[in-house]
């Protein structure tokens, strides 16, 4: 299989469900406020936020039963660093008013300038950790 093959897919179905989500629900699909919105009492958006979140975690299964093997993923953080990764990140999508998906797919698609200085900033401040990780190894 061409090694980009799995990514540009992967890119496609991002794409279609957050066309799909916004087509059909009127709903941006920013992850981070869809996942908080589990947290709230459970309104009339609560089950469409249910089933999008579960969909999420369904895919690498969907991955595994077309291809007959899980996705290959390698992490070498302790969980320690992951967790204090994921608060970070958390706190980060809190800050800037949404994550990456919401910014960099949908915000982007819609010419938002808030989310373009959004992306510029995930992207300057990824650019930097590895840098600095780098450097530190």
């Amino acid at each position: 299989m061409l090694t980009y093959l799995p990514s540009l897919l992967g890119g496609l179905l991002i794409g279609a469900a957050a066309a799909l989500l916004i087509l059909l629900n009127g709903r941006i699909a920013g992850v981070s406020g869809i996942v908080a919105g589990l947290a709230r009492a459970p309104d009339g958006r609560w089950a469409s936020d249910l089933a999008f979140v579960t969909g999420l975690g369904l895919g690498p299964v969907a991955f595994a039963g077309l291809t007959g093997a899980w996705p290959s993923m390698r992490i070498e953080a302790g969980l320690p660093v992951l967790a204090l990764a994921g608060v970070l990140v958390g706190f980060g999508t809190r800050l800037g008013s949404g994550c990456t998906s919401g910014h960099g797919v949908c915000g982007l698609a819609r010419f938002s300038p808030r989310s373009l200085a959004a992306v510029l900033t995930f992207l300057a401040t990824g650019i930097l950790t590895v840098a600095l990780v780098r450097v530190m190894s």
